[in-house]
């Protein structure tokens, strides 16, 4: 009896981090994509996914934005670190917007023209175009 109480406490355990975490899709409208400029606040290195806080200037009113990248493990192993983005560089971002919150996007080409950085989600795969100079 134990033994299956146990069991049944691992799988509802590891079923809950399943459902936890986000289908892009489902969050995000990937079929609709827009393009924002603007420059970053915070870098936010964290998991599941780091994020970027950005004030995107639109009509002469700034707005805060929030770019969500791809899970930190996989931004680690191209070389992004927490120093990759600092306050008050500038950014162009093609992203998918969040289906139910504004002002916030899926962050699917970034780039940093100050310097030529480029990031980019190629399928499930994020990759840097180019290396800071």
């Amino acid at each position: 009896m134990t033994r299956w109480l146990i069991f049944g406490v691992l799988l509802a355990a590891a079923s809950g981090d399943v459902q936890a975490h986000h289908s892009i899709a489902g969050a995000y409208n990937t079929a609709q994509p827009v393009t924002v400029e603007g420059t970053i606040v915070q870098f936010q290195y964290v998991n599941p996914h780091p994020y970027l806080i950005v004030d995107v200037r639109r009509g002469g009113i700034v707005e805060k934005w929030y770019f969500e990248l791809d899970n930190r493990r996989e931004l680690a192993a191209i070389g992004i670190t927490d120093s990759t983005f600092k306050p008050g560089d500038r950014i162009v971002v093609i992203g998918s917007p969040a289906r139910l919150e504004a002002h916030k996007l899926y962050v699917e080409r970034l780039d940093r023209p100050a310097d030529g950085f480029g990031f980019e989600q190629v399928r499930n795969s994020p990759q840097l175009r180019n290396r800071p100079r």
